[in-house]
Protein backbone atom coordinates (compact mmCIF):
# COMPACT_ATOMS: atom_id res chain seq x y z
CA UNK A 1 0.00 0.00 0.00
CA UNK A 2 1.56 3.36 -0.82
CA UNK A 3 0.76 6.19 1.36
CA UNK A 4 0.00 9.77 0.18
CA UNK A 5 3.31 11.46 -0.62
CA UNK A 6 4.57 12.48 -3.99
CA UNK A 7 5.94 9.33 -5.82
CA UNK A 8 9.68 9.82 -6.42
CA UNK A 9 11.08 10.50 -9.82
CA UNK A 10 11.97 7.42 -11.04
CA UNK A 11 8.54 5.92 -9.49
CA UNK A 12 6.21 5.02 -12.80
CA UNK A 13 2.93 5.54 -10.32
CA UNK A 14 0.53 8.85 -11.10
CA UNK A 15 1.46 11.70 -10.08
CA UNK A 16 -0.44 12.58 -7.06
CA UNK A 17 -0.88 15.94 -4.41
CA UNK A 18 0.46 15.26 -0.74
CA UNK A 19 -2.61 14.57 1.68
CA UNK A 20 -2.23 18.10 3.06
CA UNK A 21 -3.57 19.58 -0.23
CA UNK A 22 -6.43 17.37 -0.39
CA UNK A 23 -7.23 18.45 3.12
CA UNK A 24 -7.30 22.07 2.40
CA UNK A 25 -9.31 21.59 -0.65
CA UNK A 26 -11.81 19.39 1.86
CA UNK A 27 -11.92 22.21 4.33
CA UNK A 28 -12.30 24.62 1.34
CA UNK A 29 -15.38 22.47 0.23
CA UNK A 30 -17.39 22.09 4.01
CA UNK A 31 -16.60 25.88 4.02
CA UNK A 32 -18.31 26.60 0.84
CA UNK A 33 -21.01 24.01 0.98
CA UNK A 34 -24.05 23.88 3.71
CA UNK A 35 -23.92 19.98 5.83
CA UNK A 36 -26.59 18.50 3.69
CA UNK A 37 -24.15 18.28 0.70
CA UNK A 38 -21.38 17.26 2.13
CA UNK A 39 -22.17 15.71 4.94
CA UNK A 40 -23.76 12.70 2.88
CA UNK A 41 -20.15 12.18 1.25
CA UNK A 42 -18.27 12.31 3.95
CA UNK A 43 -20.63 8.99 5.83
CA UNK A 44 -20.10 7.49 2.36
CA UNK A 45 -16.36 8.07 2.71
CA UNK A 46 -16.14 6.99 6.53
CA UNK A 47 -18.52 3.89 6.14
CA UNK A 48 -16.71 2.37 2.96
CA UNK A 49 -13.78 2.59 5.54
CA UNK A 50 -15.43 0.84 8.00
CA UNK A 51 -16.98 -1.51 5.67
CA UNK A 52 -12.94 -2.37 4.51
CA UNK A 53 -11.86 -2.27 7.89
CA UNK A 54 -14.46 -5.29 8.52
CA UNK A 55 -14.12 -6.93 5.84
CA UNK A 56 -9.87 -7.73 6.96
CA UNK A 57 -9.55 -11.40 8.35
CA UNK A 58 -7.76 -10.17 11.59
CA UNK A 59 -7.26 -12.83 14.17
CA UNK A 60 -7.86 -11.81 18.32
CA UNK A 61 -5.07 -11.56 18.90
CA UNK A 62 -4.10 -8.76 15.96
CA UNK A 63 -6.87 -6.62 16.81
CA UNK A 64 -5.70 -7.16 20.82
CA UNK A 65 -1.72 -5.58 19.04
CA UNK A 66 -3.78 -2.97 17.49
CA UNK A 67 -5.50 -1.66 20.49
CA UNK A 68 -2.71 -1.54 22.75
CA UNK A 69 -1.06 0.36 19.35
CA UNK A 70 -4.00 2.68 19.24
CA UNK A 71 -4.18 3.60 23.01
CA UNK A 72 -0.17 4.16 23.13
CA UNK A 73 -0.70 7.04 20.17
CA UNK A 74 -3.56 8.25 22.23
CA UNK A 75 -2.09 8.51 25.84
CA UNK A 76 0.81 10.01 23.86
CA UNK A 77 -1.30 12.65 21.98
CA UNK A 78 -2.88 13.16 25.00
CA UNK A 79 0.35 13.59 27.51
CA UNK A 80 1.48 16.23 24.54
CA UNK A 81 -1.53 18.32 24.57
CA UNK A 82 -0.65 17.78 29.03
CA UNK A 83 2.36 19.37 28.39
CA UNK A 84 1.76 22.08 25.90
CA UNK A 85 -1.12 23.46 28.38
CA UNK A 86 1.38 23.42 31.41
CA UNK A 87 4.12 25.12 29.57
CA UNK A 88 1.47 28.35 28.62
Amino acid sequence: MTDSRTPDADDDGPERPPRYDQVIRWAEYIEEHPPEVWGPQQNAVVNGQLESAQAVDVSAEEKVQIREFADEVLRAERDDDEDGENEE
